[in-house]
């Protein structure tokens, strides 16, 4: 692609290619009595495009980044949690399918839900029907979360915390906390809870008659974060490059909302569309998941039903997504975060397109192609287009 200049955390304009590996074994029971414990056990293998760095929306949501320490190739348990459902009297019940983390059965419309252990913060806030699996959905990581939505969580996407859901036919509600890195995309939680730590509400609406489904996010983190603006004025007084990393400070705050919908059409709601939108308020430094302050997206999925394909599925999506004013200067003076950095910046919204299609091969084997059109890649309308193309096995049983 076009690159006047690279930096230490551009995406390459060589261009590259990769081939990764996931694999995950998924086991739960059933004690008894609401109560049910999981324990998932995982070994991603391989690398991502790039080092996966140089996009605020990387391409591929299966690969790790290496964080603060090389972590390895070797198998790592993922989660490890409890879950106890208490039921009131409800004569709606629920069918819970099997799935990975969830024993299948019936349980009350109404009901209450504490989740405490490891496991992903994203795996119970801004779920979206249409866009929330890299493995079966889409792959980039700003279409299956709310990028400006900076979840607690160490290099491979996981945290230690507890929730609670209060659960209603039309409504649930839904609050937790859960630890955060040391430091920016490290892989060691601090335990000063009180100073380092990530809480998250939701409040999610279902409207019955349309299926349409809601979800209002807010958060607060609380981290060793740096300062953007402290750091670039460290950098100018001393006459250096800013180090928002050398700025670090405990119990620093960054708090921000998401908006998630989605829409049900046709086919059973397998084909439906969707949206999210984010907004941080940018000032602390980018900790955990990716460097996005402003977020907006939509898309939808298509169930194959309708060229007589009854389990394919073709989705088609794109996001915009930005930062503010003084993450950009931060950017163009020369600043390194642990996703971007081209050692200068001519600022424009990172916009990313993605299609795939997914092939049922059978009962246990999927194959999906998959197409991603980036403009402005880190920002920076000095470089780019870039285009990538994936193909993805996935085989489960």
């Amino acid at each position: 692609m076009r690159s006047p200049y690279e930096g230490p955390n551009s995406l390459t304009a060589r261009g590259d290619s990769k081939v990764s590996h996931a694999y995950g074994v998924y086991g739960g029971v059933d004690a008894g009595h609401g109560l049910q414990a999981y324990l998932d056990v995982e070994m991603i293998r391989g690398k991502g495009i790039s080092r996966v760095v140089g996009l605020a929306g990387p391409t591929n949501g299966d690969v790790l980044r290496q964080g603060t320490t090389d972590l390895g190739s070797g198998p790592y348990v993922a989660r490890a949690f409890v879950r106890y459902t208490r039921s009131f009297s409800s004569h709606q019940r629920d069918t819970l399918n099997a799935a990975p983390d969830q024993i299948p059965g019936t349980v009350s419309s109404h009901r209450v839900e504490i989740t405490a252990g490891k496991l992903a913060v994203s795996d119970l806030f801004d779920v979206n029907r249409y866009a929330n699996s890299t493995r079966q959905q889409f792959m980039n990581w700003s279409l299956f979360q709310n990028t400006a939505w900076d979840f607690a969580a160490d290099t491979r996407g996981y945290s230690n915390g507890i929730a609670i859901a209060w659960i209603h036919p039309v409504w649930t509600l839904r609050a937790g906390s859960f630890q955060m890195p040391h430091e920016a995309n490290g892989n060691i939680f601090d335990s000063d809870l009180r100073r380092a730590r990530g809480d998250q509400m939701e409040l999610s609406l279902t409207i019955p008659r349309t299926g349409t489904s809601g979800r209002i996010l807010g958060y607060v983190n609380h981290a060793r974060m740096g300062n953007y603006a402290e750091a670039l004025a460290v950098g100018a007084s001393r006459g250096q490059i800013p180090d928002i990393a050398g700025d670090d400070r405990p119990g620093r705050k960054k708090y921000g909302f998401g908006l998630n919908l989605e829409q049900p059409l046709t086919d059973e709601g397998e084909t439906g569309v969707f949206a999210r939108f984010g907004w941080n308020d940018g000032k602390n430094e980018s900790f955990a998941f990716t460097e996005v302050d402003r977020h907006i997206s939509a898309g939808a999925q298509v169930s194959g039903a309708h060229w007589g394909r009854t389990d394919d599925r073709i989705g088609l999506a794109g996001v915009r997504e930005g930062i503010v004013p003084v993450h950009r200067t931060y950017l163009a003076a020369g600043g390194v975060g642990f996703l971007l950095g081209d050692g200068r910046l001519t600022y424009g919204a990172e916009q990313i397109l993605e299609g795939y299609y997914r092939l049922q091969a059978g009962r246990y084997l999927q194959l999906s192609s998959d197409v991603q059109s980036i403009r402005n890649p880190g920002y920076n309308r000095d470089r780019g287009p870039a285009l990538v193309g994936s193909l993805r096995v996935n085989f489960r049983y």
